[in-house]
C-alpha cells in the first residue's frame, strides 16, 4: 500500500473528546500492516542527522517507536505526568480543548545528541513546544519535529516557528 492510500484510512471522529473538535482516528492505520509500513517509510525518508527519537503520549509513542526500530535510533518516551518512574523534568501546556502537562526522565537524552520529535497531529503547537523545551532542558538539540498530520487553522506551525525557528517541521498531510 503507498502512504495516500494509507491516509485515506483515517477516520474523522466529529465532536471527540468535546464539541467542536475534530478527532483524527488513526487506529485503522495502525491495524493494517501494510498501510502502517507505508506510513513508517514516509516518516523515514525525513529521519536523517538525528542521533535520537522522541514520541508523545500516546499516538506518537507508536508512531515514533517504530520509526525508532526502522532506523536503528533510540527512542524516548515524553508522558503525561505521574507516569514515569524517575526523577523528570515536566513542561504545562494548552490544547484545543483544555491543558495537560508531560514529562520526561531528567537522563533521557546526552547533551548535544540531535533529536527528532514525533507526534500525530500539529494543532495548536502546545504539547510540542512543550516536548521541545523538555528535551532542550535535558541538553538535547531538537532539530526536527514530525508530525502526521497539521490542522492549518489551528497556527501551530506559526507559534513554533516564533520560538524556534531554527527547528525543521516536518508534516506529512494536511487536515
Amino acid at each position: 500500500m503507498d502512504f495516500n492510500s494509507a491516509l485515506k484510512l483515517i477516520r474523522e471522529i466529529p465532536d471527540f473528546p468535546k464539541p467542536g473538535i475534530l478527532f483524527l482516528d488513526i487506529t485503522p492505520v495502525l491495524s493494517d500492516a501494510s498501510a502502517f509500513s507505508a506510513v513508517i517509510s514516509e516518516m523515514e525518508k525525513s529521519s536523517s542527522k538525528i542521533d535520537v527519537i522522541a514520541g508523545i503520549e500516546a499516538r506518537g509513542f507508536i508512531l515514533a517507536a517504530a520509526l525508532s526500530a526502522r532506523t536503528e535510533k533510540g527512542f524516548v518516551p515524553f508522558r503525561k505526568s505521574g507516569k514515569l518512574p524517575h526523577t523528570t523534568f515536566g513542561a504545562k501546556y494548552g490544547l484545543e480543548y483544555g491543558d495537560d502537562e508531560i514529562e520526561v526522565h531528567i537522563d533521557s537524552f546526552q547533551s548535544g545528541e540531535r533529536v527528532l520529535i514525533v507526534d500525530d497531529v500539529l494543532a495548536t503547537g502546545g504539547t510540542l513546544i512543550a516536548a521541545i523545551e523538555l528535551a532542550r532542558k535535558c541538553g538535547a538539540i531538537v532539530n526536527k519535529v514530525m508530525v502526521l498530520f497539521e490542522i492549518d487553522i489551528l497556527e501551530g506551525r506559526k507559534r513554533i516557528n516564533e520560538l524556534y525557528p531554527d527547528i525543521e517541521i516536518i508534516t506529512l498531510a494536511h487536515a
